[in-house]
């Protein structure tokens, strides 16, 4: 045994109880702080072994629900191990990570291929991995509900289990207790996309035992994944995402899940009990683990907007950290894997291990400012400005500047909505377009930064009973960035491989590498946000709007972190239907905007 290996197992000792925390390992007389855990286990040997854990829920036939966990930790541990797990409904369906991986079993149904480098990173440095299959996927069994109470409660009932808080069977009906006697009840959540969007509402719970969550490209609020103030997103439905991912037995018993999801989200657009059930920023004052949150701000999946509005609301009190990215919907293991890899190790190590590494001390958040190129700051988002700015018409019909003067009361401009795109409405900004109205400042004399939440106020006057407004901002000047619109978004395959950790014949720990793609343009979309005009009065029921009367209506636009460099403009474009990414409202309106009443409020450092 190595020195170093040496120091890490008596500290692990130390932290899991064996003997007392005050313990300090010494090397010839001299104390020497442990600071990361290192792979001193045999992953090969580790213990694998299935737990179905009773939820407390009741499935339609009236069966009691049990979820399946997976569990890999290691079989030579001199003590107990804190857990990483991941809730998803993907294991056995869609799969997880770049390459899709799936879950696989023996003939006696024991795991031997656990998705993902966790398990073969982790599990050598004193840690256990385990990997649920949400209510209604996988092995487990109930319905999925998308996103509601049967998904964080699937979750929530492992991390009790692993508490001493809720039992843990050896069969996925009748069967023995067994009890999670190796678990320190230290558990860290992570994933991406549905995983980490679970994570979030677990944290909501304020369960106890959850000491840490790392949501990538994570939901906050399911009515936000489908809608945006009352516009409707072409992604599907929740009944039709149910059905991608159950298994036989919830396609099978389902069905009233399935049709509560689709009545509970009408094509209206409205703000449902359903919806409420599923936001999770609602409940983020009872966070008590401390969050390390990754998402892409050009993510058209998940919008970055489910993270500003999460990251927001969490207690001040708890404990931070944010990676912002310009790719889209990617796992930073495919955008940043080393660099990855060493936050993450550090980061369980502080929470989960409890290992002084001064992880806690460092910058709160790291942005990608150009491809490859990462900003650490303090806190996010940085110190900035409220900045109001409004449209000025010009010259040329449909075009004008932006700035903080308020134009002549009754000032108007008017477009036409052809259901068109924002990338359409960009181009060619000194001229007419019968589709949009773009206002843009002059070139920026300094550097300034966009970083926070930006909203906007439209006062509109519709031709029409129904009408969906786009509003988009624009950083006008040759900017290059990550390639977030290709089928990659943001990333390449490359075909060779790089490996985190041991392998066993069935479970492999290494996946391709990775190449960053690039565009460059003259124009680069820093965010948008999209509103029914119906909504105007508020989200719980759509109005039926009068022809020829103004409505005002205030709405998000995309969190960002956007630096406009000196000599670009900033500018704001205003449409209708942005075909794309949102429906039309069964109408192509005229919509005649009060320039006078519209304004965009920005958390601005620096000026335009």
């Amino acid at each position: 045994m190595t020195i170093r290996t040496s120091l890490l197992t008596l500290a692990v000792v130390a932290t899991t109880g064996l003997v007392p925390a005050t313990a300090v390992p010494e090397f010839r007389g001299v104390a020497v702080p442990v600071t990361a855990s290192e792979p001193v286990y045999s992953y090969p040997g580790a213990v694998r072994e299935t737990v179905w854990v009773d939820t407390g829920l009741t499935a339609p036939d009236g069966q009691r629900v049990r979820v399946a966990a997976d569990v890999i930790r290691p079989s030579d541990a001199p003590g107990r191990v804190p857990v990483i797990m991941d809730a998803s409904p993907y294991y056995l369906s869609l799969g997880r990570g770049n390459e899709s991986q799936r879950k696989a079993y023996d003939s006696a149904g024991r795991p031997t291929s656990f998705p993902l480098f966790l398990d073969n990173y982790f599990v050598p440095r004193g840690y256990a991995v385990v990997q649920v299959d949400l209510a209604g996927t996988g092995r487990s069994t109930g319905c999925v509900d998308v996103g509601g109470p049967a998904d964080i409660t699937s979750a929530k009932a492992v991390v009790d289990w692993l508490n001493g808080r809720a039992t843990g069977y050896s069969a996925v009906t009748g069967g023995t207790p067994v009890p999670a006697s190796w678990s320190t009840g230290a558990v860290g959540m992570i994933g991406k996309s549905w995983d980490g969007t679970v994570a979030n509402g677990v944290a909501a719970t304020g369960v106890a035992g959850l000491k840490t969550i790392v949501p990538i490209a994570a939901i906050s609020s399911w009515y936000d994944y489908y809608r945006a103030t009352g516009a409707t997103f072409p992604t599907g439905d929740p009944a039709g995402l149910a059905r991608v991912v159950e298994n036989a037995q919830g396609a099978a018993g389902c069905a009233s899940v399935k049709s509560a999801l689709t009545a509970g989200a009408p094509a209206s657009g409205d703000l449902t009990p359903m919806w409420r059930a599923r936001d999770y920023v609602a409940g983020a004052a009872n966070v008590r683990a401390s969050v390390f949150a990754v998402h892409g701000l050009n993510d058209l999946n998940v919008k970055a907007l489910n993270f500003g509005q999460w990251w927001s609301a969490l207690p001040a009190s708890v404990e931070r950290k944010v990676w912002l990215s310009q790719t889209g919907h990617v796992d930073p293991f495919d955008f940043r894997r080393a660099a990855w890899v060493d936050a993450l190790h550090r980061w369980f190590d502080h929470y989960l291990l409890g290992l002084d590494n001064g992880v806690q001390d460092e910058p709160r958040s790291t942005v990608e400012t150009a491809p490859d190129v990462w900003r650490d700051d303090p806190a996010w988002p940085v110190p900035t400005t409220p900045t109001t700015l409004r449209p000025t018409p010009g010259t040329t019909a449909g075009v004008g500047t932006l700035g903080t003067p308020t134009p002549t009361p009754g000032t108007t401009a008017s477009l036409t909505d052809n259901r068109s795109d924002e990338y359409t409405w960009i181009t060619n900004p000194t001229t007419t377009s019968l589709a949009r109205v773009l206002y843009r400042t002059a070139p920026l004399a300094t550097e300034s930064r966009i970083s926070g939440t930006p909203s906007i106020t439209i006062t509109a006057t519709p031709s029409t009973t129904a009408a969906r407004l786009t509003a988009v901002l624009v950083d006008y000047g040759p900017t290059t960035t990550r390639a977030a619109r290709d089928p990659g978004e943001g990333i390449a395959n490359l075909t060779t491989r790089s490996c985190w950790g041991p392998s066993t014949p069935s479970d492999s720990s290494c996946y391709l590498d990775t190449r960053t793609t690039t565009t460059t343009s003259q124009q680069t979309v820093i965010a948008r946000g999209w509103a029914d005009l119906g909504h105007h009065a508020g989200l719980d029921s759509r109005r039926t709007l009068t022809p020829g009367t103004p409505y005002a209506i205030t709405f998000p636009l995309a969190t960002t972190d956007h630096t406009l460099k000196p000599g670009h403009r900033l500018a704001l474009v205003i449409g209708s239907t942005d075909s794309p990414y949102i429906t039309p409202a069964g109408t192509n309106p005229r919509l005649t905007v009060d320039l006078s009443k519209t304004s965009l409020r920005l958390p601005l450092q620096g000026a335009v």
